[in-house]
């Protein structure tokens, strides 16, 4: 089968062995989406040399643990645990300290034909939504997964900083929490997007203006210049949740945020069910992120048309 690998710091594209169940459910992947970290895992994030890709929807062909999953339509939760341990056992498999991640740490991942995960993972997806909305599922969980990490309230004042495709739904999810939640990025076409759901467009240079204004700030520009920012936007005992991955070490002004009482948040994937929910009810909108879709065999060209700025979310058909 053709898969797109991470191999000494390139993207490339292989005929690999199609993956044997083993134990697992084996999926023929309809759609996958190429996000910021795949881009950062190209170039060192994680150390990961392998199929990338995590963000997906597809049709289980095999499934011998599970074999009434065979047919259906699927997400999948990219952690996958050991099983066995205190976290996995709780339910939440997220920290495992055996995970692997799907096309991130130890296992191959979705920018291919088929793949392979536990079927505890999976997650079935209604037919209200289409493969184009489905493939949004990982990112829109990781977004809404902000919440379980810090209450919201209508009144809470909510910025988040970065206008790509992970800082517009992170937008989008607090806004269904909170009406006060302002999207700071670089790019008029972007902040339109988030305007058109109510969420308020800050230009980037004029956040300056706007210190302590806000009780969380969301990291998600996937710079080193974003954390700065993030410090001087949220207020004393505010709280800065940092979504972004990135393959640089940064450096920053430890001392504001011991002075000023911040609480920082690492906030990484979410519960895939809820955003299942908010894409079958319509809660949250996604389909106008997508800028371009192509053909797996064009895989090599379609991370480099994700890594143009200005794009957003771009698409790989097997």
């Amino acid at each position: 089968m053709l898969a797109l690998r991470a191999e000494s710091g390139s993207a490339v594209l292989r005929d690999v062995p199609r993956p044997a169940a083993e134990g697992e459910s084996l999926v023929r992947v309809s759609l996958s989406g190429i996000c910021n970290t795949d881009l950062e895992i190209i170039r060192g994030y994680a150390g990961f040399s392998g199929t990338l890709g995590h963000e997906f929807i597809g049709v289980v062909e095999e499934s011998p643990e599970a074999p009434e999953l065979i047919g259906l339509r699927v997400a999948g939760e990219i952690n996958a645990g050991c099983g066995r341990c205190e976290r996995c056992l709780s339910g939440d498999p997220r920290h495992c300290p055996e995970r692997t991640v799907l096309g991130i740490i130890g296992r191959d991942g979705a920018h291919a034909e088929f793949l392979r995960l536990p079927s505890r993972n999976l997650v079935t997806v209604p037919d209200a939504v289409a493969d184009e909305l489905a493939v949004f599922i990982e990112p829109l969980a990781a977004a809404i997964g902000i919440s379980e990490q810090i209450e919201f309230t209508p009144e809470t004042r909510v910025a988040v900083i970065g206008d790509g495709k992970l800082g517009i739904l992170c937008a989008r999810a607090m806004r269904t929490l909170t009406p006060h939640t302002s999207l700071i990025g670089k790019h008029s076409s972007k902040l339109e997007l988030a305007e058109r759901t109510g969420i308020l467009p800050i230009i980037a240079g004029e956040a300056a203006g706007l210190k302590d204004a806000f009780d969380v700030v969301i990291e998600a520009s996937g710079s080193e210049s974003g954390f700065a920012a993030a410090v001087d936007l949220v207020r004393p005992r505010g709280k800065i949740v940092l979504k972004s991955t990135f393959a640089g070490k940064p450096t920053w002004e430890a001392w504001r945020i011991v002075v000023e009482e911040i609480t920082i948040v690492g906030s990484r994937c979410g519960r895939f069910q809820p955003a299942v929910d908010a894409l079958a009810a319509g809660r949250i909108e996604v389909a106008d992120l997508i800028s371009e879709e192509f053909r797996l065999a064009e895989a090599v060209k379609a991370v480099a048309a994700a890594g143009q700025k200005g794009t957003l979310k771009v698409l790989l058909r097997p």
